[in-house]
């Protein structure tokens, strides 16, 4: 099985070489290497690779700046996922493509289901959407792979923000009235890895960390790990979304059931808190 990796320098995309690797024989692109705004680039490449499954981790994720240039959200997000699926339906290849819990507007307080109604609210979430739609629309063999609030041991994120401000900060707010389930970028790659290995029919799945938490919640997690390795922590303040209002706004709620993917392919990630612990295990620690 030949996979073609999108977005291989990213936080997920480098879990990803891992995770792919062990059951596929894998060429990896960095955004660098593939100007998804050049859907000619993104055709010939997949008419000379044709490899059996495309995966792209590749995105538009400023989700601020995507208010100022939706267009650009929107051709990264939304119409180069829509090149790949049309051109591999005809070179009879799948999509397997990373989506986010941003398409919903968050006004719940049960996890979402893949069913449920879309309402973004920002136009990074309209973009992502698209993207869905526009696959989902396609002849291409697919899965969708829904996730949120990713972190890891690399790249820009909240654990690593909360990691270097540990070393600068006294004091430190953070908004405690978004909820969502802090998701391994590592179990999120090889959830996806099994799940195009054991591929079973095209669709959307919710993919993401068992349990749920605050953004406050979840850096008081993070802290308190940090102080029984010994290191200075700043004083923690919960505040409001209102109290730090940001230019796009947020999905209050946005944590994702999990259910259709442990009934389709019997898998099921593990909760948050037990996750952070072996993440903490593997970084080097400030």
């Amino acid at each position: 099985m030949k996979v073609l990796l999108l977005g291989a320098s990213g936080q997920l995309g480098w879990q990803l070489q891992r995770s792919l690797s062990l059951v596929a024989d894998c060429h990896f692109l960095t955004r660098a290497q593939l100007d998804l705004a050049n859907s000619q680039a993104i055709q010939s490449l997949l008419k000379q690779l044709q490899p059996d499954w495309v995966v792209n981790a590749a995105a538009y994720t400023a989700v601020d700046k995507a208010e100022s240039e939706p267009a650009l959200a929107t051709q990264i997000n939304a119409l180069a996922p829509a090149v790949m699926a049309e051109t591999l339906a005809k070179n009879g290849g799948r999509l397997l493509h990373f989506s986010t819990d941003y398409v919903f507007n968050g006004q719940g307080a049960t996890p979402w289901r893949e069913t449920d109604p879309t309402a973004p609210l920002n136009q990074y979430g309209a973009s992502k959407l698209a993207g869905e739609q526009a696959i989902t629309a396609s002849q291409c063999q697919h899965l969708i792979l829904r996730t949120g609030w990713v972190y890891g041991e690399n790249g820009q994120n909240f654990f690593n923000t909360m990691r270097q401000l540990a070393k600068t900060r006294s004091t430190l707010s953070v908004v405690d009235d978004q909820i969502g389930a802090p998701t391994w970028s590592r179990h999120l790659a090889d959830t996806a890895a099994q799940m195009l290995r054991h591929f079973q029919q095209s669709g959307i799945y919710h993919v993401s960390a068992s349990g749920q938490t605050s953004w406050y919640q979840f850096a008081k997690a993070i802290f308190e790990a940090l102080s029984q390795q010994g290191h200075n922590i700043p004083l923690l303040e919960a505040v409001t979304s209102n109290d730090y209002p940001a230019i796009a706004q947020r999905p209050a709620y946005s944590v994702l059931s999990n259910q259709k993917l442990k009934e389709h392919y019997d898998l099921c990630l593990p909760d948050w808190r037990q996750s952070l612990q072996w993440v903490l295990q593997s970084v080097a620690l400030p």
